[in-house]
């Protein structure tokens, strides 16, 4: 009976294991995926969010919003084979946003928000980025009335919006983005 037990176990946490490889596979790309065509990478990760022609071909962006911390880039030459992927929620990219570019160049560069909050007096919105990082912090770019960035930076998101050490996700580990 124990042996019995002891085998079911074992099945059941190989299952657990090989469906969670199957469950993360199809959350975004990995670079097994170079070469294959628009059609079996969306078989892979459904519909894009977002479908943009480029000068070399097609970009397919995967945002995993609104709690998701990745927005993937999916570029396909003109053959609609995958040439290059990147997941642009990064420093690096939040680096490059500044003051004076348009709306359509941050989204260009991180991909869309999921959370846009509208400023009082008409100042334009407030869209707000999550991603991955130890800390509870979000990325937040401010964009005036005419759709052009004033400032961007980081922010603390309501949920960890709190008197003590705000920053530590340690203390927050209760809320699912921490």
């Amino acid at each position: 009976m124990m042996n019995l037990l002891r085998s079911l176990l074992l099945v059941l946490a190989t299952a657990s294991i090989v469906g969670c490889a199957g469950v993360a596979s199809r959350y975004g790309p990995t670079d097994t995926w170079i070469g294959l065509t628009r059609s079996e990478v969306q078989s892979r990760l459904g519909p894009a969010s977002i479908q943009t022609l480029t000068s070399t071909g097609t970009r397919l962006t995967y945002a995993k919003g609104p709690y998701g911390r990745h927005t993937y880039f999916l570029e396909f030459d003109a053959n609609d084979k995958l040439v290059r992927w990147q997941q642009v929620l990064t420093e690096q990219e939040f680096q490059k946003i500044i003051p004076g570019m348009t709306a359509t160049a941050v989204e260009d560069l991180i991909g869309p928000s999921f959370e846009k909050t509208t400023l009082g007096r008409q100042r334009g919105e407030v869209w707000s980025y999550r991603f991955e990082t130890p800390f509870c912090i979000w990325f937040q770019v401010e964009i005036d009335q005419s759709g052009v960035v004033r400032s961007a930076g980081h922010g603390i998101p309501p949920e960890c919006a709190r008197d003590d050490d705000w920053l530590s996700c340690d203390k927050n580990a209760y809320h699912p983005l921490c």
